[in-house]
C-alpha cells in the first residue's frame, strides 16, 4: 500500500455535498481514504472573477499506480458532472495528487509532488491540518515548512456550514 495526499476543490452548487460525494467515491476505484481534513474557504487565486472555493485534503491509501489514480481521479470528476470549460475556472469538483508515497513522477500527463502545492495557501492549510509533517521529496521540506513560507498571501478560513 503506498500512502498518498489528495486536494478536493468545488465551487459551484453543493460545495461540501460535492467534496462529500468525491471523497465517498474513491473507495469504489481502489483508493482507501485514511484522514481527511476541514473544509476550508478559499479565495479564488489564478482567476479571480468567480466564487470562493471550499478546499480539503484527504490522506488514502492505494495498490494503484500514480497514472491509475489519476485515471480514477478523472472518472469520478466526470461523475460528478465536471466540465473542464475555462482553465482554472468554475468547477463544481476539482481532484489533484499531491504526494504518491515518496515518488517522483514527470510525464506529460501528470506530475507528482504537484508542481505548484508548495505555491498555493490553499492546498497546504489543509494539508498542514492532517499531515504537517509530510515530506516534500523534491523541495526536501515538511509541509509544515512549505506553509510557514508559502508567499500566497489568499485568505484560507475555517468552513463554517
Amino acid at each position: 500500500m503506498t500512502k498518498v495526499y489528495l486536494s478536493l476543490g468545488s465551487n459551484i452548487g453543493d460545495r461540501a455535498g460535492n467534496i462529500a460525494r468525491a471523497v465517498a467515491a474513491l473507495a469504489s476505484h481502489g483508493v482507501r481514504v485514511t484522514r481527511e481534513s476541514s473544509l476550508y474557504e478559499t479565495e479564488p487565486v489564478d482567476f479571480r472573477e468567480q466564487d470562493w472555493f471550499l478546499n480539503s485534503v484527504v490522506e488514502a491509501e492505494t495498490d494503484l499506480t500514480p497514472g491509475e489514480v489519476m485515471d480514477a481521479l478523472l472518472r469520478i470528476e466526470r461523475s460528478l458532472g465536471r466540465r473542464r470549460l475555462v482553465p482554472k475556472g468554475p468547477r463544481l469538483i476539482d481532484m489533484d495528487i499531491l504526494l504518491f508515497g515518496s515518488s517522483i513522477v514527470r510525464t506529460p500527463e501528470l506530475e507528482i509532488p504537484h508542481p505548484r502545492m508548495a505555491e498555493r495557501r490553499f492546498v497546504l492549510v489543509p494539508f498542514n491540518e492532517i499531515a504537517p509533517g509530510a515530506w516534500h521529496p523534491v523541495l526536501k521540506k515538511t509541509i509544515a515548512e512549505l506553509l510557514a513560507e508559502v508567499p500566497d498571501p489568499s485568505e484560507v478560513r475555517p468552513f463554517i456550514a
